[in-house]
């Protein structure tokens, strides 16, 4: 056997492990559905575990809204038609509140919910 093609499928070999070393290591996504519209988030409690990846796949129902908890390092503006993704990896248990952060008319202040992270 030729020793550059021995060569070639050992290293076409090898790298096919590391990728499925590597996504075997990073576990998927899951991925949670939130709307938006005035007033409320549904669900308003998102429940979490520490260290579980998730994507929060926020869409607006009816106008620019955003998502907001600087305890979890959220800080997204959400707009009609477009879904937003916030990546979010909690590190730590506890409740942590979110709310809407663009002004979205009378009923704007109890715009809000909560993400419940546990171990």
């Amino acid at each position: 056997m030729n020793l550059r093609r021995l060569l070639a499928g050992s290293f076409a070999l090898a790298v096919s492990a590391w990728a499925l070393a590597a996504s075997a290591a990073k576990p998927a996504e899951r991925v949670i559905h939130v709307t938006a519209k005035k007033f409320e988030f549904a669900p308003s409690t998102i429940e979490l575990k520490v260290g579980e990846p998730v994507v929060l796949e926020i869409t607006s129902l009816d106008r620019k809204h955003g998502m907001k908890s600087p305890e979890l390092g959220i800080d997204a503006v959400i707009v009609p038609g477009k879904p937003t993704l916030v990546h979010l990896r909690p590190e730590k248990a506890g409740t942590f509140s979110f709310h809407c952060s663009v002004f979205c008319g009378s009923g704007h202040e109890d715009m809000s919910g909560e993400i419940v992270v546990t171990p």
